[in-house]
């Protein structure tokens, strides 16, 4: 793999504070469940983080038209919509940290439809990569035992697999338009959590619980693991390799797991530490660190 470009390594600190604040959502997303039903949390969450995102655009003096709309919408629906709502779902029944790591098989749904949509033929180092974090999904995973409900685990799958979807669309928009970052995110996120919103009205749910706790919650999924956070990502996938970015961002399962140890004590178990361990080795392969030093 060749050394990094300017704006490719610029990219990268936007990757590391995106995998702490989403690791972090996670847990939070669990915790405001005993304050709200999930649809309601959701749509909330992304229709006020298009809002903070439009006030941003407005501010800056960036332009509100928005991007080509059907391919905007589609991306709203999957990166937004469907991969929100249908995590938000499973966390129900599931742990905070098995959601999150199965809902973080989106690389490997990511990299065959960026294959297939956009010729980003894989590496030897990718399929390396893919393959030892694979390995260490499937630890961390555990199919044979404690996988919680059926329900939760084809939940948190699909999930991962919409948010792939939106992953690849993202990048070939990028790829046939100069956009604004800041503003193809606040339209997608506008578009999904239009869609949240219906599903929430049709959808019977506990009532909400207004108390400090549900707030908190919603103000740091709102402006740092909604608005900020996707942001970020839109520049990650904009400046970086699709497969480098997907297969990064399973630093966030890795990170939300310690997380969900050390806050609501899902002790993760020796399997699930060598699958991280993994995970990881997966990571050093795909960014191709080793060759660049004996290069």
């Amino acid at each position: 793999m060749p050394p990094l470009s300017s704006p490719q390594r610029s990219a990268v600190p936007a990757l590391l504070v995106t995998i702490l604040l989403w690791a972090y959502s996670w847990i939070v997303m669990k915790q405001v469940l005993a304050h709200a039903g999930p649809f309601d949390f959701a749509a909330l969450r992304y229709l006020l983080g298009a809002s903070v995102l439009f006030a941003v655009l407005l501010v800056s003096r960036q332009s509100l038209r928005p991007p080509p709309l059907l391919p905007t919408i589609l991306i709203g629906l999957c990166q937004t919509a469907a991969f929100q709502g249908l995590e938000q779902w499973a966390l129900l029944d599931g742990g905070a940290g098995h959601v999150a790591l199965l809902a973080y098989t989106m690389p490997f749904w990511a990299v065959l439809l960026a294959w297939l949509l956009l010729g980003d033929r894989p590496t030897r180092r990718h399929w390396l990569g893919l393959t030892l974090a694979a390995l260490g999904l499937l630890c961390i995973i555990e199919p044979w035992h404690r996988m919680g409900s059926v329900l939760s685990t084809t939940l948190a799958l699909a999930g991962g697999a919409a948010w792939a979807g939106g992953t690849v669309l993202s990048k070939r928009l990028f790829r046939t338009h100069t956009l604004s970052v800041l503003n193809l995110t606040a339209w997608q996120m506008l578009a999904g959590g239009v869609a949240l919103g219906i599903v929430a009205l049709a959808v019977p749910q506990r009532s909400i619980d207004w108390d400090w706790a549900f707030i908190g919650g919603l103000a740091y999924s709102v402006v740092l693991a909604s608005a900020v956070a996707w942001w970020l990502w839109s520049i990650v996938l904009q400046r970086l390799p699709t497969t480098v970015a997907s297969l990064s961002s399973l630093g966030v399962p890795i990170v939300s797991v310690l997380l969900a140890w050390m806050i609501l004590h899902e002790q993760p178990s020796m399997m699930e530490v060598f699958g991280i361990a993994l995970v990881l080795l997966g990571l050093v392969a795909v960014s191709g660190i080793g060759a660049r030093q004996r290069a």
